[in-house]
C-alpha cells in the first residue's frame, strides 16, 4: 500500500518541511511488512475524511485491520516501533547538530583564542622591535658627534705622528749633512 506519510499524519502547517520530510522518509524506510500501524493510520485518515467521528473511525479502521490479522497488541507494538524510529532520527539529528556546533561554534571559539594569543605575541614583538628601533635611533642620532670626535682624534694622532716622523727625518738628515761636512 503506497502511502504519503505527510498526508497520513495530517496537515503539518507551521512545521519545518525539511524536517518533516526527513522524519517521514525514515518512517517509510522502516515500514514493517504487512498491515501495521502505518496502514491503520492510513485507513483512519480515509475514514476521518468521510466526516466520521474519531471513535467510530478508529473502531472501523481496526475492524478492517483485524480481518488482515492485526491485533490491538500488534497495533500498539508497531506504533512503538515507529516511535523508536523517530527517536533514532532525533538522536542522529542531535549528533549532527552537536557536530555542527563543535565545528562551527567551538572550532571558531578555539580559533579566536589562538588568534588572540597570536595578537598578544605580535604586540610583544612590536614592543621589542620599537625598543630596538629607539635604541638604534639613539645610536644613529649620537653617531655624528661620535664620528666627529673620532675624526678629530685620528687627525690629531696623524698630525702628531707626521711631526714626530718629520722631526726624526730632519735630525737624521742634519746628522748626515754634519757627517759629510765634518768627516
Amino acid at each position: 500500500m503506497a502511502k504519503d506519510l505527510k498526508i497520513i499524519f495530517g496537515e503539518m502547517h507551521g512545521l519545518d518541511q525539511k524536517s518533516v520530510a526527513t522524519l517521514t522518509k525514515a518512517l517509510n524506510h522502516a515500514n514493517l511488512p504487512g498491515f501495521d500501524y502505518l496502514e491503520f493510520k492510513q485507513s483512519l485518515g480515509a475514514l476521518t475524511k468521510l466526516n466520521m467521528d474519531e471513535a467510530t473511525a478508529i473502531k472501523s479502521a481496526f475492524a478492517t485491520a483485524a480481518t488482515m490479522g492485526l491485533t490491538k497488541p500488534k497495533l500498539i507494538e508497531t506504533a512503538q516501533h515507529y516511535k523508536s524510529v523517530l527517536a533514532g532520527e532525533r538522536n542522529k539529528f542531535q549528533q549532527a547538530l552537536d557536530n555542527r556546533v563543535q565545528a562551527r561554534v567551538e572550532g571558531k571559539k578555539k580559533e579566536i583564542e589562538r588568534l588572540k594569543k597570536q595578537v598578544e605575541e605580535y604586540k610583544s614583538k612590536i614592543t621589542q622591535l620599537e625598543s630596538q628601533i629607539a635604541k638604534h635611533q639613539q645610536t644613529i642620532d649620537s653617531a655624528d658627534s661620535t664620528i666627529q670626535t673620532e675624526v678629530e682624534k685620528i687627525e690629531s694622532i696623524h698630525r702628531n705622528f707626521e711631526q714626530a716622523h718629520q722631526s726624526l727625518l730632519n735630525q737624521i738628515d742634519k746628522d748626515i749633512l754634519n757627517i759629510n761636512q765634518h768627516l
